[in-house]
């Protein structure tokens, strides 16, 4: 591995730290090359403010309020940018910064980054969300009002102060040169697959006992996140297709929680849909273990094309077959492990799944092509390397060496 000692500041909004596992990863391996890991993080319930977690040195800041309306989430990022830029200068006089490493959302971690360039310091913007794209599928809105040209701008901002950026699929990438103007030298796709030793966990019998088959969700619960899709499906799979002999997991949490669960009431499939709430990494991997079939179903939106998601990576590593709306990342992700369904169609995904749930061979095919696609190419290991390329280049040396 490259030996890499730099003094690495990680900033994150919108996840505690080590909970947020694609930053986990990245902190991980960049301490594993050499360097000294901080990350900047808001503060869950019970956690220390601060603390070494892996050896890797971790601040927190009060979590801001939650909320759900276009004035609560610009009050939630400018609060955070605020706490996060006060905590950045505490680190820096503490620790020393070499390298600001900002993962988005917001794209207001930019002024921070913009600050300390002025005294030397590297930039590494790692987007995990497309804000404009974001805003779209959340709320709906037209392309060219007022809030998506801020947010376009504020994303084109992160591009220009940023010395390296790093995407997630191919799909950000050429945003990132296209939009961003970005060159591709400065351009990494670091992907959000698990880690090799993600693998099945012994399921729990209560678990199993539960339903002749089990199907399995996990994520966020938001408004673009198709929850209420597959419910709907859920519906269809019990009145129109008759089925009774499944229960569906819903496994995470979400500010659309609250609505999806009334949906469920709503079409009196509460009891074939058990939602468990938030759950830690081991738990989930029993409940998936014991799944027979997952289901990704966030629909076609501007955003959700182009993003790849880390449950069906999460299902694939597990040797899940998935049913999915046929969007153009998870198509290059999945490939055959999955069947794809026509975006938005209620009806066909539940008749995908119902059609699955009768074909062991098929569910048993599809999961070893899962498998092999993660341990061949999609698994954290294989996005190590290129991470650390990245960090080569913010410093333009291949040994980087620690700032005076």
């Amino acid at each position: 591995m490259t030996s890499l000692p730099a003094r690495v500041l990680l900033l994150v909004e919108n996840n505690p730290y080590p909970m947020d596992f694609r930053v986990r990863r990245e902190a991980h391996t960049l301490r594993d090359a050499g360097c000294q890991v901080t990350v900047i993080a808001p503060r869950a319930a019970t956690q220390a403010w601060t603390e070494d977690v892996a050896g890797v040195r971790v601040y927190r800041f009060p979590a801001p309020p939650g909320g759900s309306g276009l004035l609560s989430y610009a009050l939630e990022f400018g609060y955070a940018t605020l706490a996060i830029l006060l905590l950045t200068v505490c680190v820096w006089l503490r620790r020393g910064v070499d390298v600001i490493h900002a993962a988005n959302p917001p794209d207001t971690l930019f002024v921070i980054a913009a600050i300390f360039k002025v005294l030397g310091k590297r930039f590494v913007f790692d987007q995990h969300d497309l804000a404009p794209e974001t805003y779209l599928s959340r709320f709906g809105q037209p392309r060219q009002n007022l809030v998506y040209r801020a947010l376009g701008l504020l994303e084109r901002c992160s591009y220009a102060v940023a010395d390296v950026v790093i995407a997630t699929n191919e799909s950000y990438k050429l945003l990132a040169l296209t939009r961003g103007r970005k060159r591709a030298d400065t351009v990494f796709v670091v992907r959000n697959g698990p880690p090799l030793s993600y693998q099945m966990a012994e399921p729990d019998p209560c678990v199993t006992q539960r339903a002749t088959y089990l199907i399995g969700y996990v994520g966020t619960i938001g408004p673009q996140d198709g929850v209420d899709y597959w419910i709907r499906a859920v519906h269809e799979l019990v009145f129109r297709f008759e089925r009774r002999d499944f229960l569906a997991i819903v496994i995470g949490d979400g500010d659309a929680l609250a609505s999806v669960q009334a949906l469920t009431r709503q079409l009196e499939v509460d009891p074939y849909v058990w939602f468990t709430g938030r759950l830690s990494e081991l738990e989930v991997r029993k409940c998936l273990s014991a799944v027979h079939v997952c289901v990704q179903p966030d629909p076609l939106s501007p955003l959700n094309d182009k993003s790849t998601m880390n449950k069906l990576m999460e299902y694939m590593a597990l040797g899940k077959p998935t049913v999915a709306f046929d969007l153009t990342e998870t198509r290059y992700s999945a490939q055959e492990a999955a069947l794809y369904v026509r975006p938005n169609d209620e009806v066909e995904f539940a008749r995908q799944v119902s059609w699955l749930l009768d074909n062991r061979a098929e569910r048993e095919r599809m999961g070893i092509v899962g498998q092999r696609r993660v341990r061949e190419g999609l698994a954290w290991e294989h996005s190590a390397g290129s991470l650390l390329r990245a960090y080569s280049k913010a410093l333009r040396v291949v040994e980087m060496v620690r700032s005076s």
